[in-house]
């Protein structure tokens, strides 16, 4: 894995970027999830339906579910996980059980979630929610927890986990590795209706500096890993694949984005011609071909060609270094000072070469960005939430319908890192969450917003890859069940282990 989760695994309050939301999918399920068309069906769930207006969603459970723990998945352990997640579950006193630190906007718009059979729960919102169904799944971070873990003290519930996934926890050791073995109880079979997962044991082990998880893929110290990293992949994992030594699965599809987040909560990109000025300076198809290995596709906006919402032009500023000195002129005669700022990033080889390119391209345009590197992955996050930043290198917005993006660019939003507060932008998000037609041209609009607005900086689509020993298969995953399709193509969110296997 690219990074520890050193936050833990309670997850109504954990922090989990890829390398958490992993090791979440080999222990957790969630009740939906998408299958390789980009549709949301039921997953833990055996159905999932709304009425007319889009205000009464009723989650049917599949029977005879059970934790790692032998106790029954029923409508009361699901009420209390959503619940959980939203900040409204408590104890006989009133006081919280819980407390989420980042979901709890997510589902504002719930009234309430009643338990109204043993295998049915029962979801009314206070306005019409289309893509509800999505935040069930919401990039998988919303499992299923059993109740000993759900109602356990902090501690605990961070390192104990329990749920109903294809593996059960064995240990964890933090920044060394975590050990999960199989669930010989798991409730999914593959095509042919043999029992998964396959595998007897999966060990995860952090290993942030992309060169050596390579080098311990290449040496046989592990299987498997993953990695963004497109220099890399071109320099030498694709190498490696092309001579036989490993396999790999690559994709983009329903990608994330990688950007630079900027803060327009705080000077100096609270100032328009600022952000313009950083925007305008910035090469980003140098910064691909000088940083990336030529690979991946240059992003107008936060939506991958797949995805509602997609633009070819969102009138996101282009590289033009006279424009960027104009910008950065006019923020200097209005604010009396030049342009300058702090930039953030993660420590590693990688990141650090990264950010001395963008760090040369904006001196061109008589910009000042000091680097800012931050210890390992959690560190860098925990700043970001407390909004102690101006700019940030980040990656996030993986496909799946748009209304996700919900809780990231509205202003009322925690999860707003960016700051962002413009009305038009609200008014847009608002509408494409109760819309049930012309949703396309909604998040057009938006896209163009936030394009021309330059709230962000995108780079580029982030490609993912998964590489291996050729002695592991089924990387990409088995069927979803119920003949619901394949798995989802985006690796954003990690992969299913629940269909890896090795040959000998």
């Amino acid at each position: 894995l690219e990074a520890e989760t050193s936050g833990g695994y309670c997850l109504p309050e954990a922090q989990l970027a890829v390398s958490g939301i992993e090791v979440a999918r080999s222990i957790y399920d969630t009740l939906t999830a998408p299958n390789e068309d980009g549709e949301i069906v039921p997953f833990l769930a055996e159905s999932v339906e709304h009425d007319d207006a889009y205000q009464e969603w009723t989650i049917t459970l599949r029977p005879d579910v059970t934790f790692h723990d032998g106790t029954p998945v029923d409508a009361e352990i699901v009420r209390d996980n959503l619940d959980a997640y939203r900040g409204a579950y408590k104890d006989g006193s009133g006081e919280l059980i819980r407390n989420p630190l980042l979901s709890v906007f997510t589902f504002t718009d719930v009234e309430s979630i009643e338990a109204t059979d043993d295998r049915t729960v029962t979801v009314s919102t206070s306005r019409p929610w289309v893509a509800f169904d999505w935040f069930l799944w919401s990039n998988y971070a919303f499992g299923i927890m059993a109740r000993a873990q759900l109602d356990a003290p902090a501690e605990e519930c961070s390192t104990e986990m329990i749920g109903t996934g294809p593996f059960v926890l064995d240990s964890w050791t933090v920044n060394s590795e975590l050990v999960v073995t199989r669930n010989e109880d798991y409730w999914r079979v593959d095509a042919a209706g043999g029992q998964l997962p396959y595998l007897d044991r999966i060990t995860f082990k952090p290993i942030p500096e992309v060169a050596q998880r390579i080098n311990a893929l290449e040496s046989g110290q592990i299987d498997i890993t993953h990695t963004s990293d497109t220099e890399q992949i071109a320099d030498r994992l694709r190498p490696l694949v092309d001579d036989g030594t490993l396999t790999s699965v690559e994709s983009d599809a329903f990608g994330e984005v990688n950007y630079i987040m900027l803060n327009s909560g705080v000077a100096p990109f609270d100032d328009e011609n600022a952000r313009l000025a950083v925007a305008h300076a910035l090469d980003r198809e140098l910064l691909r071909d000088v940083r990336g290995g030529g690979i991946g596709t240059l992003a107008q906006g936060p939506f991958q060609d797949d995805v509602v919402g997609y633009v070819e032009d969102t009138g996101y500023p282009e590289f033009d270094l006279d424009a960027a000195a104009a910008a950065a002129e006019a923020y200097e005669a209005e604010n009396g000072e030049p342009l300058s700022f702090s930039y953030s990033f993660a420590g590693t080889e990688a990141g650090t070469l990264l950010a001395q390119e963008i760090q040369q391209q904006l001196g061109e345009a008589g910009i000042d960005m000091r680097l800012s590197p931050s210890g390992d992955q959690a560190t860098a996050l925990n700043a970001v939430i407390s909004g102690d930043f101006q700019a940030v290198s980040f990656r996030n917005h993986a496909g799946g319908d748009p209304d996700m993006q919900y809780d990231w660019w509205y202003s009322a939003s925690p999860v707003n890192f960016g700051r962002i507060d413009d009305t038009e932008v609200d008014d847009l998000l608002d509408a494409g969450r109760t819309a049930t037609e012309g949703r396309d041209q909604i998040y057009e609009d938006l896209n163009r917003r936030l394009g021309e607005q330059a709230f962000n900086l995108w780079t580029s689509f982030t490609l993912w890859g998964i590489f291996s020993d050729p002695s592991v298969h089924g990387i990409a995953g088995p069927p979803l069940p119920d003949d619901a399709g394949g798995p989802f193509p985006g690796l954003a969110n990690g992969h299913d282990v629940a269909g890896l296997w090795r040959s000998t």
